[in-house]
């Protein structure tokens, strides 16, 4: 039996009921040697498995969603019910073991707001290390989220702490304790490479706030030189128009070159990176900035239905045909590091086949792939979705490539001047002395042995482990803003 037909029997079976039961109980009884059985409730289930089934990028290494794999539709609902959740239906049985960033939610409400930036927070970003030889954890202080609960508190960039609410962080209290609704940072200082407590306390409650991804824009001049920074830390839609204001800006002030802070970028939204890129550019509207590589089924369709989805083109406008500001650059500076993923790569990688790209910092994390979000609907569309619950999935869909078919390597982007945070010594983001940027106005203005010296080396009594954003729904993900015409089995 094949398994399109088959999974249409079950749905009616479990939720139409062969007994007339009410269309809310979602189940069927099944008659088995004049024994009634109830049969579980796989109405998750089945929407992840069908999900997966029609748009995943790596169907084909899943035998479970091979379209001959299922004989019966009792064979399919043994599969469906044998998973203790559908977490780990999802996690464990359909995602291939080379897919890093495919997600699940049981909220998809709270995903939809981290889209938009929205999120519970202090406001204190940070980043996670373990120390050496230890299940404890020590945290940075990166930057103060504008507009939240921390600014203006005792706590800063360059502060690092080591409880949360009296408790010392650990590999198994960092997620609960730094999601509390309220969190007591007792700060420590590092000296000679260790770190210890100064005994100070901040308390911070958590609020809902929309953090503005356009961190910092400013102009600094230097050598005859106007250089303009932008610290953009994520590619949120919603704040296109702030992106097209900091442009705007660089063009007043006639900037020669730019430096693109990506360095805790984790990605976002795919169209917002296609229009940054038109920004660092304007000459090359019309032209493939980005192609798409989907699983065979919807590669073939859509060869042969709408092969022009395939690609992403360079543009000259925003949606409602706002025009955006354009600099025509032919080279870009971009900072980052192992926090910089998908669509930050997206971006220097869909700009090198036309302009100059350079890296300053180290290795980013190697994400090509991008998702996107589907809902127990008719069309995995939100409109109509399931009541009962508010499970989405978020799997791959495509692999991006550039204009020349370069995809960014698995192990991420080396850089070409290679350059690391000071844990002792972060420096004002923004500022011309600050290393990171520092390295890279050097790279522009040609004063190698300066920038040579301004390189920071890695810490190595300590491991990066976490980061603020890894406790958020979109973390490290480049989506695409909705779903493609679907081809559902035609």
């Amino acid at each position: 039996m094949k398994r399109m037909k088959m999974r249409r029997f079950l749905l009616v079976a479990i939720f139409a009921g062969s007994l007339m039961t009410s269309c809310s109980e979602d189940m069927d009884d099944v008659i088995d040697d004049d024994v009634l059985v109830e049969r579980e409730n796989v109405e998750i289930e089945d929407f992840i498995y069908r999900g997966m089934d029609e748009i995943y990028l790596y169907k084909p290494d899943i035998p479970e969603l091979a379209d001959d794999y299922f004989d019966s539709e009792d064979d399919y609902y043994d599969f469906l019910v044998s998973w203790d959740t559908p977490e780990d239906l999802f996690d464990e049985g359909l995602v291939a073991p080379q897919d890093r960033f495919s997600y699940i939610t049981d909220d998809y409400i709270e995903l939809e707001n981290s889209f938009s930036g929205i999120s519970e927070t202090t406001g204190v970003d940070y980043r996670l290390y373990l120390f050496s030889n230890s299940d404890d954890i020590f945290g940075v202080v990166r930057y103060i989220v504008p507009g939240s609960n921390a600014e203006g508190t005792a706590i800063k960039r360059g502060d690092l702490f080591t409880e949360i609410n009296g408790e010392t962080l650990n590999r198994n209290n960092y997620r609960s304790l730094l999601s509390s609704p309220s969190v007591t940072f007792t700060l420590a200082e590092i000296n000679d490479n260790a770190v210890s407590n100064t005994g100070e306390e901040v308390t911070i409650a958590t609020s809902e706030v929309t953090e503005n991804p356009v961190l910092i824009q400013n102009v600094i001049e230097t050598d005859g030189l106007k250089i303009g920074y932008l610290m953009y830390n994520s590619f949120v839609a919603d704040f296109d128009q702030q992106l097209n204001d900091a442009f705007a800006y660089f063009a007043s002030e006639n900037i020669d070159h730019l430096v693109l802070d990506l360095r805790y970028n984790g990605g976002g939204r795919v169209s917002s990176a296609t229009a940054l890129a038109s920004m660092i550019t304007g000459s090359y509207t019309g032209e493939i900035f980005a192609k798409q590589q989907w699983n065979e089924d919807y590669q073939n369709y859509f060869l042969a239905t709408d092969p022009d989805r395939l690609f992403n083109y360079f543009t000259d406008d925003l949606p409602g045909e706002i025009a955006l500001n354009q600099l025509n650059l032919t080279d870009l500076y971009v900072i980052g590091t192992s926090s910089t993923a998908s669509a930050s790569e997206l971006v220097i990688n869909g700009l090198k086949p036309y302009i100059d790209v350079y890296l300053i910092g180290h290795t980013t994390t190697g994400k090509s792939q991008a998702s996107v979000t589907l809902y127990d609907s008719p069309n995995f569309g939100p409109t109509n979705a399931n009541p009962d619950h508010t499970y989405a999935i978020q799997p791959l869909v495509y692999e991006s490539v550039n204009a020349n078919d370069i995809v960014v390597p698995y192990d991420g982007i080396d850089p070409d001047v290679e350059s690391y945070e000071s844990l002792s010594d972060l420096g004002v983001l923004g500022d011309p002395s600050e290393p990171m940027l520092a390295a890279a106005i050097n790279a522009i203005t040609g004063n190698t042995s300066e920038a040579q010296a301004m390189t920071r080396q890695r810490e190595f009594n300590y491991q990066e482990f976490k980061e603020r954003a890894s406790l958020q729904p979109n973390y490290k993900r480049m989506y695409i803003d909705e779903l493609p015409s679907l081809r559902l089995d035609q």
